[in-house]
């Protein structure tokens, strides 16, 4: 038994989609949440500055006190999920590629995956080799949507902005594939419009497939918290608490209050 928190961190809100899913299956287990607002987007910066942020991140996440860390960013899992494990030997460190990659390789039928996400992920290819690795007879087609994250960000999930967004992205997978991954955490906010936008495919949302590796991880390090009723949630942004609250009560499913500024970054 281990009552110390897990650690989760995103650019902004996405991650909190993560958190979610991490409450329904681990509901014993408390969270300390980063959302780097002030340095977001992470899908247009350079490798080195999202290891650099992804490092800063995990530091603080540790001296509070973290017992594992997720990375709920598809991102930095892309650019810096090697090195963060290479740097942080002595902590569990998950990503959300490969969770999301097993789940589409197992649903789907064609053997036909879409991949949509940042500029970052789609241009790293990290989700065509974490297929590839697993069955390289899987055909993928990838597409960078990056205007999907600011619009989730503003809280603009409905309307007919994002859904002419959504129907030029997305267009070019009809017919195509019978599986799409949403490979960033912000995109199941947009479940709705991309279902809309797509015809016969299914959606991947790796945050459940997250919070069951989470389990396990934690499971085979003897980290689980068994104590019930007792889990805290912690949230920390770079910028804009007020709004992080605001907003945040979308991803989450209920209202998050005590949103912490972090000037240190």
């Amino acid at each position: 038994m281990d009552n110390r928190p897990v650690g989760v961190f995103d650019s902004g809100l996405g991650g909190l989609t993560v958190v979610k899913a991490l409450k329904k299956l681990l509901p014993n287990e408390s969270i300390v949440y980063f959302g780097d607002t002030a340095r977001l987007p992470y899908g247009v910066k350079s490798q080195g500055l999202v290891k650099q942020y992804s490092k800063e991140i995990i530091k603080f996440l540790l001296e509070k006190n973290a017992k594992a860390v997720i990375i709920a960013c598809n991102t930095a899992t892309a650019m810096a999920l090697n090195s963060l494990k290479n740097d942080f030997k002595d902590v569990p460190i998950i990503g959300v590629i490969d969770p999301g990659s097993e789940k589409a390789i197992f649903e789907t039928v064609t053997k036909k995956i879409g991949v949509i996400g940042t500029i970052a992920t789609i241009s790293s290819g990290a989700y065509e080799e974490a297929i590839r690795q697993k069955d390289s007879k899987i055909e993928i087609i990838s597409k960078a949507c990056p205007l999907f994250v600011p619009f989730v960000e503003e809280g603009l999930i409905n309307g007919s902005a994002i859904n002419e967004i959504a129907k030029h992205y997305l267009s070019s997978f009809n017919n195509k594939v019978d599986t799409l991954i949403l490979g960033c955490t912000h995109y199941p906010l947009l479940k709705s419009i991309i279902s809309d936008n797509t015809e016969n495919i299914n959606l991947i949302d790796s945050a459940s497939s997250v919070a069951e590796v989470a389990y396990k991880v934690l499971l085979d390090h003897k980290l689980l918290s068994v104590e019930k009723n007792s889990s805290v949630f912690d949230f920390y942004v770079t910028d804009l608490p007020m709004r992080f609250e605001e907003l945040g009560n979308i991803f989450f499913g209920s209202d998050i209050t005590n949103v912490q500024l972090v000037n240190e970054f």
